[in-house]
């Protein structure tokens, strides 16, 4: 045997060993990572005279241990303000928790979502000067938060360090959070 048939016959036999290793551990370790995991969300409703705003944002993080936690989430969104416009939002997110001590929770959150904007015709012929048109785009957002931290509920502030007046999602930088996982 020449020295590649030696070296590949010995990473076969290390891939196999290793494989043989994880299979056996793998039922455990699954029944592990779904203890950790937690599920949450939001919804909202908003109703007013002639609008409508309905909002869920289902989610789930994995809780590593007592002061770290990494989740994924997504949104879905429909806006209508009567003679004005209709917006249909959606899109997903990724969110990391940190807790330093047990009653504070720092997180951090990269959003990314499609924003579908039909503008009601007289109005966008009214505010011509505004440049009020249909739109789709697409808008991201990073959000640092900190908020009060007991058993499953966090009621806090995150700070959208993207924001920009322009991107018609949020309308401001600044914006109050509660946030509930089992």
């Amino acid at each position: 045997m020449d020295t590649r048939s030696v070296i590949s016959l010995t990473k076969i036999i290390s891939i196999l060993a290793l494989t043989l290793n994880f299979t056996g551990v793998y039922a455990q370790e699954a029944a592990d990572f779904w203890d950790k995991v937690r599920f949450g969300g939001a919804l909202g409703l908003g109703f007013g005279s002639g609008y409508t705003d309905v909002s869920i944002a289902p989610s789930a993080i994995y809780q590593f241990n007592d002061y770290a936690a990494l989740g994924v989430g997504v949104q879905g969104t429909y806006v209508h303000q009567k003679d004005y416009y209709d917006s249909y939002i959606y899109g997903g997110s990724v969110i990391g928790l940190f807790n330093p001590i047990r009653e504070v929770q720092l997180s951090v959150e990269l959003e990314q979502l499609r924003v579908n904007l039909n503008v009601d015709e007289a109005y966008a012929s009214y505010y011509t000067s505004l440049n009020f048109k249909d739109r789709d785009f697409w808008n991201t957002a990073v959000f640092f938060g900190a908020g009060y931290h007991m058993d499953n509920v966090t009621v806090g502030l995150r700070y959208n360090v993207l924001y920009s007046k322009k991107d018609l999602v949020y309308s401001d930088a600044l914006m109050p959070f509660v946030r509930v996982y089992f």
